[in-house]
C-alpha cells in the first residue's frame, strides 16, 4: 500500500492511470528514475480516471502554474478539448510541438487515510490540587478525506507535493490540540483528573469538533473520525500517588461530614418527637383535671349550701333556714359555674393552640445549638443543657470560642448573651476578724 507512488511504465505513447489500491494524493512519472524528461507527456497518450479520482495536470510557466482538472470515470486519449489550458500553452510555450511538460496528480475522493499519533507525557493538573501534576500520554489516530479538491489545490498547489511532509505537519497539528484538550478537560469539562481514562468519549468529542475545524481551514482535508486509542496516567509517578492520597482523604472527610449531618438530623427529629408526646400527654393531664376542679366546685357548693341552711351561734341553728338554704343554692351554682367556664375557656384555648384545625401536631420548638472550639478542633453541636453542664464540668470557661447560626463569627463564651448568665460568680466570705462588735 503506498500514499503516493512512481509509474513505471514509459514509451513512445504513455498510458496515464493510479492503480494504487489505498492513497490520498499520488504523483504519476513517466519514467522509473527522476530526469530532465520525468514529466515529458506524449500528445496522444492514454488516460484513464477512475470513479472517485480526479487527475491534475499542473503546467509551469514563468507567473506560475496552471491546472486542468479531469474528473472520473474517463478512458479517453488526450487532446485540446479535455485539456483546455493546454491547448493555449502549447501554442505559446511549446510552439505546438510535442511532448508537452506536466505534472500529473491523481486525488482520491472515494477513499479513506488514516494517520497514527503518539503523544509522549506530559504534566496535567487537577484544578482542586494545582500542587500535584500527573504524568499523561496519548496514543491514537484519525482517518481523514478529500472532499473539496479544488480547495485542497488552492491550499497546497500541487507542485512537488510530498506526502510525509503533508502527514507531518497534519500530525503536529493533532498533537497541539489533543493536548490542549485533555490539558484543560479538569477544569472546562469538569473531569476529575483520576477519572480522565473512563472519559476517552467525552474527550474524544471536544477534540473532534476543534481538530475538523483547523483541518478543514490549514490543509483542506476533511475529518472523518478521530480516536483515542489509549490514555494513561502514569500511576507510578509521586504526583500520582500524591493527587491520589489527598483525593482519599477529601472523600473520607465528606463522608464522615455527611454521616455527623444525619446522625444530627435523627436525634433532633427524635427530641421533637419526646417534646410532641410530653405535649400530648400534658393536654391529657389538663382535661382531666378540669374534672376533678368541677368535682371539686360541686362539693364545695354543696357544702355551702347546707351551712347556709343552718342558723350558726345561735340556739335556734338547728331550725330549718329555708332562706339560707336558696342563697346557699344560687351562691354553689354561681361559683360553679363561673369556675367551671372558666376551666372549659382555658382548656378550650391550651386544645385550639394544641390541636389547631389544620394541624394535628406541634410545630417543632426550636433549639439553639452551640459549635464549640476544643483545642483547635470543631465540636458539636450542642444544645443549651449541654453547654450548662459542660460549664459546670470546666470543659467551657469563659475563653472557650462558640459559634451558632446567625453569629457572623466566632466569639469567646463569656461575651455570648445566650450563655453568659450560666457563668456563676462565687461569693467569697468576708474574714471574720471584720464582724461588727457587740452592741
Amino acid at each position: 500500500m503506498g500514499l503516493f507512488g512512481n509509474n513505471k511504465n514509459g514509451g513512445i505513447l504513455n498510458v496515464i492511470r493510479c492503480d494504487e489500491p489505498e492513497y490520498l494524493v499520488w504523483k504519476w512519472q513517466p519514467q522509473g528514475v527522476p530526469s530532465r524528461r520525468e514529466n515529458a507527456i506524449r500528445w496522444g497518450s492514454k488516460l484513464r480516471v477512475k470513479e472517485g479520482e480526479v487527475a491534475v495536470f499542473v503546467y509551469q510557466k514563468n507567473e506560475g502554474g496552471q491546472m486542468d482538472f479531469i474528473e472520473g470515470p474517463v478512458d479517453t486519449a488526450l487532446h485540446t478539448a479535455n485539456l483546455p489550458i493546454l491547448s493555449g500553452i502549447l501554442g505559446t510555450m511549446y510552439g505546438g510541438d510535442t511532448p508537452f511538460q506536466a505534472e500529473v496528480y491523481f486525488i482520491n475522493l472515494a477513499g479513506n487515510n488514516s494517520i497514527p499519533f503518539y503523544i509522549p507525557p506530559f504534566d496535567v493538573s487537577d484544578p482542586r490540587f494545582l500542587d500535584f501534576a500527573v504524568p499523561v500520554s496519548v496514543r491514537g489516530r484519525i482517518l481523514l478525506n478529500i472532499t473539496d479538491y479544488k480547495g485542497f489545490i488552492k491550499l497546497h498547489r500541487m507542485i512537488n507535493f510530498e506526502w510525509e511532509e503533508f502527514a507531518s505537519e497534519i500530525r503536529a497539528s493533532v498533537i497541539r490540540c489533543v493536548k490542549g484538550a485533555v490539558t484543560n478537560a479538569p477544569m472546562q469539562a469538569s473531569i476529575p483528573l483520576l477519572q480522565i481514562e473512563r472519559s476517552i468519549e467525552t474527550l474524544s468529542a471536544i477534540v473532534e469538533d476543534k481538530l475538523r475545524i483547523i483541518l478543514q481551514s490549514d490543509f483542506g482535508v476533511n475529518l472523518k473520525r478521530f480516536d483515542f486509542e489509549s490514555l494513561e496516567l502514569d500511576k507510578e509517578s509521586q504526583g500520582y500517588a500524591d493527587l491520589y492520597e489527598v483525593t482519599a482523604q477529601q472523600a473520607s472527610e465528606i463522608t464522615k461530614a455527611r454521616t455527623q449531618d444525619t446522625v444530627e438530623r435523627l436525634r433532633m427529629g427524635r427530641d421533637v418527637e419526646f417534646k410532641r408526646q410530653n405535649l400530648s400527654a400534658e393536654t391529657d393531664y389538663f382535661a382531666a383535671h378540669r374534672l376533678n376542679r368541677q368535682s371539686d366546685v360541686a362539693e364545695i357548693a354543696a357544702e355551702s349550701l347546707g351551712e347556709l341552711g343552718s342558723n350558726s351561734g345561735d340556739a335556734a341553728s338547728d331550725i330549718f333556714n329555708p332562706a339560707g338554704m336558696m342563697a346557699g343554692m344560687m351562691l354553689g351554682g354561681s361559683v360553679g359555674a363561673n369556675v367551671a367556664g372558666m376551666m372549659n375557656n382555658f382548656m378550650g384555648g391550651v386544645q385550639g393552640q394544641m390541636n389547631p384545625p389544620t394541624m394535628q401536631t406541634p410545630p417543632p420548638i426550636t433549639t439553639i445549638m452551640f459549635y464549640v472550639a476544643d483545642n483547635g478542633q470543631q465540636t458539636g453541636p450542642f444544645d443549651i443543657s449541654a453547654i450548662r453542664a459542660m460549664i459546670e464540668e470546666g470543659r467551657i470557661t469563659r475563653d472557650t470560642p462558640v459559634w451558632k447560626a446567625g453569629m457572623p463569627a466566632w466569639e469567646r463564651a463569656g461575651n455570648v448573651p445566650d450563655i453568659l448568665s450560666m457563668f456563676s460568680v462565687a461569693a467569697t466570705p468576708p474574714p471574720l476578724q471584720n464582724m461588727p462588735p457587740k452592741l
